[in-house]
């Protein structure tokens, strides 16, 4: 079968961390190198490959994917590029900084006939897979509230300055909120209306630090939160429905380990502590039952196999770019309704 020779547009954390390991591990990819523009660092761990010095020579390359794993502001312009050249690609989150542009994307791969797809990896994180399940196998009977939260504790300002700037791609919404959006988006679709609150809370901080975003559906509310003064974590995953309710911690362990170094397998791969397991509280055959629940195992691998395949085979992207505009629809309302205090209706 047929290798993807893929290139990444960085290799500092996210190319190192999140895609090169597992660009390694699967059989079907082949790194071929990466564009560093000051630090020449990719060749120290993976001798074979090459130091692109230009996007230009990158795509003047014979590669078949691009990973655009660079600051979100520049998502849209480099993406276009790639597709324009011909290539397929995979967009770090958020896909772009506005609606508009993630559109065009959309719109500009489907004309040429090339695969698009965010890089939306919570999707395959244990914690995230066990809630789907619950939720799919109807152990809560129909949802009516959900609070997904991704909260952590650290007061000092992102090293990264690209971070820290006051720029169309900075800020706890388009960081930690995109991946939280994207989850309630896969599971419950896109909502009727959204209403959020955006606020800096860090000393000297620019971008927006912490968001309260309530999402709005005909028939159940999901609210979302992020942000950097909770010293002490509260369930990260909170459903409850008509027969009962699922709490479960943010327990994935891939990118710790990932950080350490450790290379990601296919066996024995992303398996929570059992400590981190969530407690189910519903109704089974008539009787109550409460107890833990044992958690799916992540693997970040997931994505990148379905991504072969949709580039081989024609099958659909497992993130397609019609959920990065979605994303990109509720980021884009959360926004508005922060700056105006009201309900912005999207449907």
């Amino acid at each position: 079968m047929k290798k993807l020779k893929t290139a990444l547009l960085s290799y500092g954390m996210s190319g190192k961390v999140f895609h090169a390991p597992f660009l390694e591990l699967h059989p079907r990819f082949e790194l071929t190198g990466s564009w560093e523009r000051s630090k020449k660092l990719i060749q120290q761990d993976y001798p074979e490959v090459k130091s692109y010095s230009s996007l230009e020579e990158l795509l003047n390359d014979d590669v078949d994917l691009v990973i655009v794993n660079t600051p979100v502001e520049t998502h849209y312009e480099y993406a276009k590029k790639v597709l324009e050249a011909g290539k397929h690609a995979l967009v770090e989150k958020s896909f772009t900084t506005t609606t508009a542009e993630a559109e065009e994307l959309r719109d500009l791969a489907k004309q040429k006939g090339l695969k698009l797809s965010v890089y939306q990896n919570r999707r395959w994180d244990s914690d995230f897979k066990t809630v789907k399940e619950v939720i799919d196998e109807k152990l809560l009977g129909d949802v009516v509230e959900a609070e997904f939260r991704f909260d952590r504790y650290n007061p000092n300002l992102s090293p990264k300055i690209h971070k820290e700037t006051a720029n169309a791609g900075a800020g706890v919404l388009k960081d930690l909120g995109s991946h939280l959006i994207d989850q309630a988006i896969h599971l419950f679709g896109l909502p009727n209306a959204v209403f959020a609150d955006l606020r800096i809370t860090r000393k000297n901080s620019l971008v927006d630090d912490l968001m309260d975003i309530l999402l709005y559906y005909s028939d159940k509310r999901v609210r979302l939160r992020a942000g950097f003064f909770f010293r002490e974590a509260v369930p990260a995953y909170a459903v409850h429905g008509t027969k009962g309710s699922f709490l479960k911690s943010r327990g994935d362990i891939q990118e710790d380990e990932l950080k350490t170094g450790k290379k990601p397998t296919l066996e024995g791969w992303g398996i929570e502590p059992e400590d981190k397991a969530g407690i189910l509280h519903t109704e089974k055959h008539g009787e109550v039952y409460r107890g833990h629940i044992p958690t799916r195992h992540g693997n970040y691998y997931g994505l990148f196999d379905a991504l072969y395949h949709s580039i081989t085979e024609d099958k659909p992207e497992p993130v397609p770019a019609e959920d990065g505009v979605k994303v990109m629809k509720v980021i884009d309302a959360a926004i508005q309704s922060s700056e105006q205090k009201k309900v912005i209706q999207l449907k």
